[in-house]
């Protein structure tokens, strides 16, 4: 058995990717999976080799959600707001906005889209943070970044 939990597991939150080998027997896995639930969402993937990716989305993610949050936060200090509201204020979007991911049946791509009017000033930061270099590059080449470390830390 191998498996890939986040740190929301300290809240029942946390999504964690299994798999097991030929070796592992229908009742064990059943069983790895009871316990598995107990901080969160469990999937199942047949491929070990896929755990890399797995770590360098679920496992890593949360600290880039984090990081996120503190670059909103500073970017809000850096526009004039004091510390404490500017750490309110992030905080709170990372939380909301996560928390309607979490329950809504729409893409992230819809999500996105339902909030970005046309040549508004949402329109005008996606401009910045999806055009060439910008979060979509970044973010890919952090997560071929931490998959290549786990490939490396597991042989």
């Amino acid at each position: 058995m191998r498996a890939m939990p986040n740190t929301a597991a300290a809240i029942g939150r946390s999504m964690t990717a299994a798999c097991a080998d030929a070796a592992v027997t229908r009742d064990q896995a059943l069983e790895c999976n009871r316990l598995l639930e107990a901080v969160g969402e469990v999937v199942w993937i047949e491929d070990e080799a896929l755990m890399d990716a797995v770590t360098a989305i679920s496992g890593s993610g949360p600290a880039y959600v984090f990081l996120f949050a503190e670059c909103l936060a500073e970017a809000g200090r850096e526009a004039g707001l004091d510390a404490e509201l500017a750490n309110q204020l992030a905080r709170a979007t990372v939380e909301g906005a996560g928390e309607l991911l979490h329950r809504s049946d729409l893409s992230p791509a819809e999500l996105r889209t339902n909030v970005t009017s046309p040549k508004g000033t949402t329109a005008a930061a996606l401009d910045v943070l999806m055009g060439k270099g910008g979060f979509h590059e970044l973010v890919a080449r952090a997560v071929a970044a931490a998959a290549k470390r786990s490939r490396e830390l597991s042989s």
